[in-house]
């Protein structure tokens, strides 16, 4: 029987044939010198440059070496999620290919996770050689909301250099663009002792930057869905029951005052279809009988689901 590598290191990339060979060079290099055993899982998310045969030729000299190639551009996020499902190491380390990640904190990463119990550990890019305006300023507001909204108590969400026990990614889902808030999923999936280290950040060699500024309005979008997913997830008819009950309310209020008004004070007054107040109280009854209609289908699908494999199920104990 293999033995479980120590360390499961799942690195995605596009386009970064030249940085490749030096990063596959400085990982084995330090995981050596400190006696871990390691597998890498590379994951090509639509190369075009030729980085795909580099790693092909890197898989062939090094069985430790695993790689996914996509046909396609498909996003980080699901660049992680395949690779995490073929990690097998007790401890999964993640790190971008651009060599501005250091391979000489993954040891430390790991001890963090092995000896101070750690579920999750975050690097931090304290000095960070990037554009202040593009990057760095952008960054710190986002990170600053990020914190106050999910709770997470974290300087810098969207650092690639990140390690996680194994049970951590096997409860998580990464989609869309989640790939960023892997400590708020973990958190939500209940791992709650969530660690973060400063880490090591140098400025770009090879290559350019993947990321452009729509990266943080997205991040933003998909802030607001992990909150509202968070708070209202399990009961969607809290959230939209609320809001078709005031418009329901509004809506027979308005109809209510026209009827009062048209029968007992303006008998002889203009038809109710010609009042603006008759519009308020149709559009509002409409709009919130859809909402409550909404919360109805969202129970139901939640109701029918199986929830199993969402659970962090930590012990089963069995009594025949």
């Amino acid at each position: 029987m293999n033995k479980k590598p120590d360390i499961s290191l799942v690195i995605p990339f596009i386009n970064e044939i030249d940085s490749l060979p030096k990063l596959y060079e400085w990982i084995t290099d330090v995981l050596g010198k400190n006696l871990l055993s390691f597998e890498i899982i590379f994951v090509d998310d639509g190369s075009s440059d030729g980085s795909w045969l580099c790693i092909e030729k890197i898989c062939n000299n090094d069985k430790r070496v695993k790689a996914i190639r996509f046909q396609r551009n498909y996003g980080k996020s699901q660049a992680l999620h395949a690779g995490f499902k073929l990690c097998k190491g007790n401890v999964v380390c993640t790190m971008d290919a651009d060599l501005q990640d250091s391979a000489e904190e993954l040891p430390k990463l790991y001890n963090m996770i092995i000896n101070d119990g750690y579920d999750l550990v975050s690097g931090w890019k304290k000095k960070r050689y990037d554009s202040i305006f593009l990057k760095n300023f952008p960054s710190k507001i986002f990170n600053w909301a990020a914190r106050n909204v999910s709770g997470v108590k974290l300087n810098d969400f969207n650092c690639g250099l990140k390690a996680y026990k194994i049970d951590v990614i096997k409860s998580i889902e990464v989609y869309g663009e989640m790939h960023r808030y892997i400590p708020v999923l973990a958190s939500q999936a209940g791992f709650k002792n969530i660690g973060e280290k400063v880490v090591l950040h140098s400025p770009r060699k090879y290559g350019k930057s993947k990321f452009g500024p729509d990266r943080f309005i997205k991040g933003f979008l998909d802030l607001i869905t992990l909150w509202f997913i968070n708070r209202f997830g399990k009961r969607p008819m809290y959230f939209f029951g609320l809001i078709g009950t005031l418009m329901l309310i509004v809506g027979f209020g308005f109809a209510l005052y026209l009827g009062v008004d048209k029968v007992i004070i303006n008998t002889k007054g203009r038809l109710i279809s010609e009042r603006p107040e008759f519009y308020v109280a149709l559009t509002t009854m409409i709009l919130g009988s859809q909402f409550f209609l909404a919360g109805f289908i969202g129970e139901i699908i939640l109701r029918n689901r199986d929830h199993s494999s969402r659970y962090n199920v930590k012990e089963i104990i069995s009594k025949n």
